[in-house]
């Protein structure tokens, strides 16, 4: 492997020019800018008067993504693909490439997902998504408890509400949706629970009960358990920087060390 005056290949000189801080707001800019092109490309005014240039833009700004994406393939190899930013990276830049023609034109509409691109680029946004992709696991138990209480909901509302309104309570789905909705808090009083109350006078203390357990209960869970995530993430970090400040530290000492052993031996 060819070597520069610098001792540094040319795949870690990309992977340095790459990693520069401007190249990197550069490249952050030019993901918000294209943001906001495709946003003005929604309106058929703009579209009529600047759509050549808008077109142009979009593309530009294309080449730019396909050519740093080319640039680290280029430098890493196959080990590009084993980063998963990367490959999101590649896929999101990829859809644009696809013809967006036929069955295939709702390609089309997920170029706005490029935007998304700048979740890789800035390092907090990043750790926030790796903190919710932790808590993946806790959340899966939430959702199962949600799925429990549903089920045992929608089986008690049905029993008890389907003879007199059909159409929300008639059957365990159109309970479970019913329920749905009144767990979003979307108009569940004056569309649903008052004409219920009017026929089931204590029908106030099933609906109460299930809007305590089933909205601020389990979203409270879910935000404990996303919270203890990204904390421990943190936690996580900061163990890492004070194990590599405490290594830092010794070699500092063993530098020192040495360097005594030399003078000492310099001195015979």
């Amino acid at each position: 492997m060819s070597t520069t005056t610098t001792g540094l290949s040319w795949r870690e000189r990309i992977e340095a020019f790459m990693g520069h801080s401007f190249i990197q707001h550069g490249l952050v800019v030019l993901i918000i800018l294209n943001a906001v092109i495709l946003g003005l490309e929604t309106s058929p005014d703009l579209m009529a008067e600047h759509g050549e240039l808008l077109h142009w833009l979009d593309h530009g700004i294309l080449m730019v993504f396909i050519a740093e994406i080319v640039l680290l393939i280029s430098a890493r190899g196959l080990a590009y693909f084993k980063d998963p930013w990367c490959v999101f990276d590649f896929i999101v830049v990829g859809i644009a490439l696809v013809p967006s023609s036929g069955s295939l034109s709702v390609l089309r509409a997920l170029r706005v997902l490029r935007v998304l691109r700048l979740i890789n680029k800035v390092e907090s946004m990043r750790k926030v998504v790796g903190g919710l992709l932790g808590s993946l696991p806790g959340l899966g138990s939430v959702f199962g408890l949600i799925l429990i209480i549903f089920y045992v909901a929608s089986v008690i509302a049905t029993d008890l509400f389907r003879s007199d309104f059909p159409e929300w309570f008639g059957s365990l789905g159109a309970s479970a949706y019913t329920l749905f909705q009144i767990m979003t808090l979307e108009g569940w009083s004056q569309e649903i629970a008052r004409p219920v109350i009017e026929v089931f006078p204590y029908a106030w203390v099933f609906f109460i009960l299930f809007i305590l357990i089933a909205t601020f209960i389990i979203f409270n869970l879910f935000i404990a358990v996303i919270v203890d995530s990204i904390t421990a993430d943190k936690e996580k970090d900061q163990m890492n920087q004070t194990q590599f400040n405490t290594i830092e530290q010794e070699v500092l000492a063993l530098r020192a060390d040495l360097a005594e052993i030399r003078q000492l031996l310099e001195k015979k």
